[in-house]
């Protein structure tokens, strides 16, 4: 999910047919909390025969399968987890936490995006949360309150009142956003005591507003809107 084509490979089970997997193109991560692993280092001449690249996670840097890597990372730790300094726990974790800095070192130098982990990611909450577009979820129609750009203040006030938006944009002849008008607007005019049906919208409104295309991620637009303090982002396609 991270944008690195990856698959488990067995050490004992390389040994009966599945270094046929390994091609010249490949970079084998060996993980051996002792790097003595017998199942490991009898792969490791063939790994290297078929001409793939090795990078050895373990806790020993003088070991063999450290000396015979193209690349070793240092995974080892004072102590175990275990009462006994036996069982591998704080090595396993060490080597697990390793293994995710390598996998997100990758994704940076990859350039890999958060719209690409999406498309390799798109189960569950997390999937949906990320795959979700605006066009999915944003107003269309005549759910959109809009005005021409020779309306009225009382125009847009009536707009806003019908959408029960707080705003509504204000449009050309081609639909084209000129601007918008926004609650905010709507006290600074009464703070000028504009009058409603004399005072024309387009000297009153907002110009540039920030905007967001139908195809951009549904997370982004919340994030704009939450970055700006707002509850409104007009949504605009590449003629605006």
């Amino acid at each position: 999910s991270t944008g690195t084509p990856a698959y488990f490979l067995h050490a004992a089970e390389a040994n009966h047919g599945d270094l046929g997997l390994i091609g010249k193109d490949d970079v084998i991560v060996a993980v051996s909390n002792s790097g003595e692993s017998d199942e490991l280092r009898q792969i490791v001449p063939l790994i290297k025969r078929q001409g793939a690249k090795i990078v050895v996670i373990a806790g020993n840097a003088n070991s063999s399968l450290a000396r015979e890597a193209h690349v070793f990372l240092d995974a080892g730790v004072e102590k175990e987890a275990c009462p006994y300094n036996l069982a591998p726990t704080a090595s396993s974790t060490a080597a697990l936490a390793m293994g995710d800095a390598l996998a997100v070192a990758l994704l940076h130098t990859r350039g890999f995006s958060a719209d690409q982990f999406a498309r390799a990611h798109p189960g569950g909450t997390l999937g949906r949360k990320l795959v979700t577009l605006v066009s999915d979820v944003m107003r269309t129609g005549a759910g959109v309150p809009k005005v021409q750009i020779d309306a009225t203040l009382a125009d847009a006030l009536l707009e806003i009142t019908r959408t029960g938006m707080g705003m509504t944009a204000i449009v050309d002849r081609k639909e084209r956003l000129l601007g918008v008008f926004t609650d905010g607007d709507l006290r600074r005019s009464l703070q000028r005591k504009a009058d409603p049906s004399g005072t024309r919208i387009k000297t009153v409104m907002t110009t540039n507003p920030r905007t967001i295309r139908p195809d951009a991620l549904a997370v982004t637009a919340l994030e704009a809107m939450e970055s700006r303090k707002t509850i409104q982002l007009p949504v605009v396609d590449t003629a605006g």
